[in-house]
Order: C-alpha cells, then structure tokens, then sequence
C-alpha cells in the first residue's frame, strides 16, 4: 500500500486540473494562435505560468486504484500488476486465468 499522503496528493493534483482546465486551455490556445499580436500571446503565456504547477494534467501520476502503488500500472484497467493478479486469481477479472503449461 502506498503512502497515504502520496495517494492524497494526486487525488489533490486531479481536482486542480479539473478545475483549471477551461482557463488553462483558453490560455493556451490563445498563447499558440499566431493571427494574434505578440504581445497579447506575451500576456497569455504570463497569465499561464502564474497558474499553480498542480494544475497542469502532466503531474497526475498514474495510480492503483486498490493499492495506490504507482509502479507496473495498467492503464486500461487502472490497476498495478500485482493488483491485477490478485484478482485474477480469484476470478475476478472475466476471461483472465492462470497460466500453466
């Protein structure tokens, strides 16, 4: 299990990306559009690094939703493999079984 704080943390990170999303994207696209003057994209890209670092989608780090370890994480199931494993083996995971040979 991992430490709860670092679990926190991110669950802290993915509100703040929730909720600087349409500013942080108006920003951007703003920042990058090149019919607008300079000086505007100046201010746009200001106004972008005076928002808080956790708000940016990339310091989300992927983690087990039963375990929270963050290493051997399957995306598409949103587990870490040891997880995986584990429910596996009970038969929990629908078409997935042991391998044996």
């Amino acid at each position: 299990m991992a430490k709860l704080s670092q679990i926190n943390r991110n669950k802290k990170r993915e509100k703040m990306v929730a909720q600087y999303a349409s500013k942080r994207a108006a920003l951007k696209t703003k920042a990058e559009d090149m019919s607008v003057p300079p000086e505007e994209r100046f201010v746009a890209r200001l106004k972008l690094a005076k928002l808080p670092r956790n708000s940016s989608k990339t310091r989300i780090k992927h983690r087990c939703e039963l375990s929270g370890r963050s290493k051997g994480y399957y995306r598409k199931l949103k587990v870490s493999r040891i997880a995986l494993r584990d429910l596996a083996n009970f038969g929990q995971v629908p078409g997935m079984t042991k391998a044996s040979w």
